[in-house]
């Protein structure tokens, strides 16, 4: 943990954990969409190579979210705003989904090519919600069959770009006529297993590769986890009152708005 004794960077890393933190209880997306590409960039500032760095950013914003996910959803449970029914139904899918990504396909990608997927399908997450296209009035969520693929669908891909699956399933779920703020509690809920499940992943697969930076366990960077996770879980329940103070138009173009950022960076990097 050698790495924490630079004032530098230890000040990055509460100011990355406060805003994560606040912005997966604002928009129930786990914080991963804003930690991904500053951890990339911090990492790289300590000479880890770009592809390496991208992998660790993406499992070490995963690993955070364990904790974001319980705080936030706290927040929005006490308001009624879980709905633990889709929970259950999403949630199995969401652990098969992570294991099979973690495992397996996130370790024969290269750095470059996830930065290059993560900025396009943010980026295409973004468009569907800042443009706010209503659902069909009939359209309900799938049964049980349609919300084990769905789940592992968002499991799967969460598990190649580090986030908890709120830019999958908070669209999804709205798509599906289930109101933002119902769909946003969800997705912080949904966070948890997703997390769990890909940060096992993360921990096998990079367990015996070379050029690690100081501090890592397997793809994990644990100087920055400790510290992102700590302030996080202070600054998601406020996040959480914030976002059922807020119109429901307000909230997208918030969450569509910051993807785009995001997606931006990342498709430089990848590209770069």
């Amino acid at each position: 943990m050698e790495l924490l004794t630079s004032p530098d960077l230890l000040i990055s890393f509460v100011l990355l954990g406060s805003c994560s933190g606040f912005l997966a209880g604002l928009l129930g997306i786990g914080g991963g969409m804003v930690m991904v590409p500053f951890i990339t960039l911090l990492l790289s500032g300590q000479g880890v190579d770009t592809s390496l760095a991208v992998k660790m950013a993406i499992a070490t914003s995963m690993a955070t979210i364990i904790f974001t996910s319980i705080s936030s959803v706290r927040a929005h449970h006490k308001k009624g705003a879980v709905r633990w029914d889709l929970v259950t139904g999403l949630a199995p899918g969401i652990v098969l989904g992570s294991l099979i990504s973690s495992l397996g396909v996130f370790a024969l990608i290269k750095g470059a090519s996830l930065a290059i997927f993560f900025g396009a399908f943010v980026g295409f997450s973004a468009t569907q919600m800042f443009l706010d296209k209503k659902p069909a009035p009939s359209r309900q969520m799938p049964g049980r069959g349609g919300q084990l693929l769905a789940g592992g669908s968002i499991g799967f891909l969460s598990g190649l770009v580090g986030a908890g699956g709120g830019f999958i399933s908070v669209p999804f779920m709205t798509w599906c006529n289930v109101a933002i703020h119902h769909a946003v509690a969800t997705s912080a809920a949904l966070g948890f297993p997703i997390a769990v499940a890909n940060v096992a992943g993360y921990i096998v697969s990079g367990w015996s590769m070379e050029g690690l930076p100081p501090g890592a366990f397997g793809y994990l960077w644990l100087p920055a986890l400790l510290v992102i996770a700590s302030c996080s879980v202070l600054t998601a329940p406020l996040g959480a009152r914030v976002a059922h103070q807020l119109p429901v138009k307000k909230l997208k173009r918030i969450f569509a708005g910051m993807l785009y950022l995001l997606a931006a960076y990342m498709l430089y990097k990848g590209l770069a």
